[in-house]
């Protein structure tokens, strides 16, 4: 299989470009690096092509013709204000793509949609439900999907799948730097021999879900020629109190969390998701629990190597 993995340099993309040059494809990757960084793509032998989705001519020619896309690219910083901005990095870039692809340049698309399209809906979250989406990055990931389903009817010979991640954490985030998960947040704060502050009182929950499950997600759901949206979760609540206590146990730290009162009105407490849809269409189930995952990424790291 040729495989181009657009955003390569952030946290998907790079794990995925280097998983499925493990598996013995073919692959590019493309990528701004306003985002990502270089380190995350050491070790990656396949060929990297900079450049922004939106200047076509810097990168159609130099990538050519692939068999499956692995749309990762986007803007995901949910506190990004300028719409305009996060609408034509996320949307039109996508719209840029998929006329590359409709021109026979790629057979299959599989992109990084995002639980954030349910905003605060009913729990367990699955995909039949409503959008509702609580601000422009979430809204941005409603009209890309609105956009892939024209394309489908337009092309209905090509699989597109959008992926609804929900909380990704793992290698290759500290370059999203606030973007990062909280695991990686509390992470550094403990390393650094501080109480790891979080919401009163630490009862807030999240659904987890390690990158090696979400890399497994995309390459499940190209094999199977998936199409539609499909939730990428774990379908099990991890609550900030247990991430702590699973990072003193991974770490070897032994500090107690420091609450505070939420300032913010739209914060949201809780995200669960539905993962039978994805399991019933192509065979995903997360391999990972949140300790699990906490444990292969930060089993290496204690708190003795962190200096005084």
């Amino acid at each position: 299989m040729r495989a181009l993995v657009t955003g390569a340099a952030g946290l998907i993309g790079s794990n995925l470009c280097v998983e499925l040059e493990r598996r013995g494809h073919d692959v590019t990757g493309l990528d701004d690096f306003s985002h990502g960084s270089f380190a995350n793509l050491v070790g990656f032998g396949g060929d990297v092509v900079s450049a922004d989705l939106l200047d076509a001519p810097a990168w159609q020619e130099a990538v050519g013709s692939v068999d499956v896309v692995f749309h990762q690219a986007a803007l995901t910083d949910t506190t990004v204000m300028d719409e305009l901005r996060m609408m034509r990095a996320n949307v039109e870039a996508f719209r840029t793509l998929l006329r590359w692809v409709a021109a026979g340049r790629a057979r299959q698309v599989v992109y990084a949609s995002s639980a954030g399209v349910y905003g605060d809906g009913p729990l367990p979250m699955r995909e039949d439900a409503a959008p509702n989406p609580k601000n422009v990055y979430a809204y941005s990931k409603v009209v890309m999907e609105k956009v892939a389903r024209d394309f489908s009817s337009a092309h209905p010979r090509i699989p597109i799948a959008g992926l609804r991640y929900f909380n990704v954490f793992g290698p290759g985030e500290r370059f999203k730097e606030k973007s990062a998960s909280m695991i990686w947040q509390l992470a550094q704060q403990m390393l650094q021999g501080r109480r790891p502050r979080i919401f009163e009182f630490g009862e807030q929950y999240r659904d987890f879900i390690y990158v090696k499950d979400v890399v497994e997600a995309n390459c499940l759901a190209a094999a199977k020629k998936a199409h539609g949206a499909f939730n990428v979760a774990t379908g099990r609540k991890t609550s900030f109190n247990e991430i702590i206590a699973n990072l003193n146990l991974t770490l070897g730290t032994n500090l107690e969390p420091e609450y505070f009162k939420n300032p913010y009105a739209f914060y949201q407490s809780e995200t669960l998701g539905d993962p039978s849809k994805a399991e019933r269409e192509f065979g995903f189930a997360a391999s990972y629990t949140t300790l699990r995952g906490i444990e292969d990424y930060l089993g290496g790291v204690k708190k003795a190597k962190v200096p005084a």
